[in-house]
C-alpha cells in the first residue's frame, strides 16, 4: 500500500520544516499570562490566516477529499457545517468575545457566571476536545510517514510523533503561533499547486481544476456515479442534517478557534478577521472536493475497482494517492505530503497548547497548588504536553474511523457544551453558574452516550449519532441551562452590568 521510501519528497518535508522551525525561533517570545496565549496581533488578513491555518488541520487538509472520496455528495455536509460555524461566529459571537476581555475559554466562564466550578468543567472539557481532535490528526501524520518511508503504520506513527513533539519543543509555542500565517500559505499551494497539475495530467482544465469536478464525475460508471451523486446513498437526510448542523455549533464552540479572538486588537479586527478566515479556508474547501472525484475518474480509467475495506484505507490519503496515481512530478506529491503533515502539526500544537494551559491553569492552579509560580505552571503545561501527546498516540494506534469523522465527534463535544454555555453567557443576562455547570454536564452525557451504550440502545446511535449528536444535544443543554437557571439565583449584579455596558454596548 505505501510502497517504498521516498527520497524527494522526504527532503521537502524536511526542508520545509526547518524553515518553519527557524522563522518560529525568530518569533519566539513569552508569554504574557498564561500558556500560549499571545495577545499580539497585527492586519485583519494575517488574523484571518492565523484562523486559517488553525482550523486547517489534517482533517481539512486529508479528510475532506477522503470523505468525498467514499461518500460523494453526503460529504458535502462537512463542508457546508465547518465553514457555516464561522458564519455563526461572526454574527453571533466574535464581536463579543472580544469586547468580554478573557483570554481563554475557562476564563471566559470564570467571568461570566461568576464560578471556579464552571471553570474547571470548561477546563475539563477543552482537554476532552485536544484528545479527540489529536487522535485525527495522529491518523493523518502516521499515514503520511508510512508513505513516506515505507514502512507499516505503527512505527510511522512513533516516528512522525517524535518529529511533532520535537517540532513543539525547539519551536517554542508562541514562535509557532506566530508561525502560523507562513503556515497557511504554505498548505494552500501545497494543495493548489498540484490540483492544477493532476487536472492537466488528466486532460481537465487546469487554470481552475475546481471546475472540472463535473467534468471528472461524467466520466464515471452510471452506477458509480448514481451513488456518488445521489444525495442520500450514504445516510438519510437527517443524519446529513444532523452532521451540518453538529459542525456549525462545534465550529463555533471550539476552544482553540475561540482563542483568536480574545486575542485580537479591536472588535473590529475580530469580526474582519473571521471574514478572512473564511476566504481561506474556503480556497482549501473549494478544491478538496476535486481531488475525491479525480481520484474516482483515474480508477474508472484504469480499471482499478477497490474493495470497501481498501477503500477505506485509501480514503484519508486519497490526496496524495490521487497525485501519485495521476503521475504529476515527485516533487508536487511531495508538496501534497508537506501540507498534509504541516496541517496536523500546525493543529497539534495549538490543540496541545490549549489542553496543557487548561489543566495546568485552571486545574493545577486552581485545586492543586494555588501558590505556584508563573515559571512552575509553565514547567507544569510543559510536562502535560508530554502526556497528552504519548495518551494520544496509544488510541492513535488503532483509530476508531476516518480522520473527518474522529474529528468531528470533538466538534459533537464542543457544540453540545461549549457553545450553549457561550451562546447563552453573551445573549442572555439571566443564565447562571447552576445553569453552565449543570448545561456542560448534560453535554458530555449526551455526547458520549451513544459511544458507550450505543450496542445496549440501538435508538442512541440512530438519533444520537457520536459525529452529530449536536442536533438535538446542543438545543437540549440551552434548554437545561434556561430551566436551572430561572430555578436558581440570579448571576451578580456586576456581571449583569458588564453585559449591557461593556460587551453589548454599540
Amino acid at each position: 500500500m505505501f510502497g517504498e521510501f521516498k527520497l524527494l519528497p522526504t527532503l521537502v518535508l524536511g526542508a520545509t520544516l526547518a524553515i518553519t522551525l527557524v522563522i518560529g525561533l525568530f518569533s519566539r517570545h513569552r508569554a504574557e499570562q498564561a500558556y500560549g496565549v499571545s495577545r499580539r496581533q497585527s492586519g485583519h488578513a494575517s488574523i484571518g490566516a492565523a484562523i486559517a491555518s488553525n482550523w486547517m488541520s489534517a482533517a481539512s487538509f486529508l479528510g475532506i477529499a477522503g470523505v468525498f472520496y467514499l461518500q460523494g455528495y453526503f460529504a458535502f455536509a462537512y463542508i457546508l457545517g465547518w465553514t457555516g460555524g464561522y458564519v455563526l461566529l461572526l454574527v453571533l459571537m466574535a464581536g463579543q468575545i472580544r469586547r468580554f476581555g478573557k483570554y481563554t475559554a475557562p476564563d471566559f466562564v470564570e467571568a461570566r457566571y461568576d464560578s471556579s466550578l464552571a471553570r474547571i468543567c470548561s477546563a475539563v472539557i477543552a482537554i476532552l476536545i485536544t484528545l479527540i481532535y489529536c487522535v485525527a490528526q495522529y491518523k493523518g501524520i502516521g499515514l503520511i510517514f508510512a508513505w513516506l518511508f515505507g514502512i507499516d503504520y505503527t512505527r510511522a506513527l512513533l516516528l512522525g510523533t517524535g518529529v511533532a513533539l520535537t517540532y513543539l519543543v525547539i519551536a517554542g509555542t508562541l514562535g509557532a503561533t506566530r508561525n502560523q500565517q507562513f503556515h497557511y500559505v504554505t498548505l494552500i499551494l501545497c494543495f493548489v499547486i498540484p490540483l492544477m497539475f493532476i487536472a492537466k495530467k488528466l486532460g481537465y482544465s487546469w487554470l481552475l481544476p475546481q471546475l472540472s469536478y463535473g467534468a471528472a464525475l461524467t466520466e464515471l460508471p452510471p452506477a458509480m456515479a448514481s451513488a456518488y451523486l445521489e444525495p442520500w446513498t450514504f445516510g438519510t437526510p437527517y443524519q446529513w442534517i444532523a452532521l451540518s448542523f453538529t459542525l456549525m455549533v462545534g465550529t463555533a464552540g471550539l476552544p482553540h478557534v475561540l482563542s483568536r479572538f480574545y486575542t485580537v486588537p479591536n472588535t473590529r479586527d475580530a469580526r474582519w478577521g473571521v471574514v478572512w478566515g473564511l476566504f481561506f479556508i474556503g480556497l482549501l474547501y473549494w478544491s478538496a472536493p476535486a481531488f475525491g472525484a479525480f481520484a474516482k475518474a483515474w480508477q474508472s480509467r484504469s480499471g482499478f475497482t477497490p474493495n470497501p475495506a481498501e477503500a477505506g484505507f485509501l480514503a484519508d490519503l486519497i490526496v496524495v494517492k490521487t497525485g501519485e496515481w495521476a503521475g504529476i512530478p515527485d516533487l508536487l506529491v511531495g508538496m501534497l505530503a508537506v501540507g498534509g503533515i504541516l496541517a496536523a502539526f500546525s493543529t497539534i500544537t495549538g490543540l496541545l497548547i490549549t489542553g496543557a494551559g487548561a489543566f495546568a491553569y485552571d486545574i493545577y492552579y486552581r485545586l492543586i497548588n494555588p501558590r505556584a509560580s508563573e515559571r512552575h505552571l509553565l514547567k507544569v503545561a510543559k510536562g502535560v504536553t508530554l502526556l497528552l501527546a504519548v495518551l494520544i498516540l496509544v488510541i492513535s494506534v488503532n483509530p476508531p474511523g476516518l480522520i473527518a469523522e474522529i474529528t468531528a465527534v470533538a466538534f459533537a463535544l464542543a457544540g453540545n457544551t461549549l457553545f450553549p454555555v457561550f451562546l447563552l453567557g453573551i445573549w442572555w443576562d439571566r443564565a447562571n453558574k447552576y445553569g453552565a455547570v449543570c448545561g456542560m454536564a448534560a453535554g458530555v452525557a449526551l455526547t458520549f452516550a451513544p459511544v458507550l451504550f450505543g450496542h445496549l440502545i440501538p435508538e442512541l446511535r440512530e438519533w444520537l449519532p457520536p459525529t452529530s449528536s449536536a442536533l438535538i444535544g446542543a438545543p437540549l443543554v440551552t434548554l437545561i441551562m434556561i430551566v436551572v437557571s430561572l430555578l436558581t439565583p440570579p448571576p451578580p449584579d456586576h456581571v449583569r452590568r458588564f453585559l449591557v455596558e461593556k460587551v453589548h454596548h454599540p
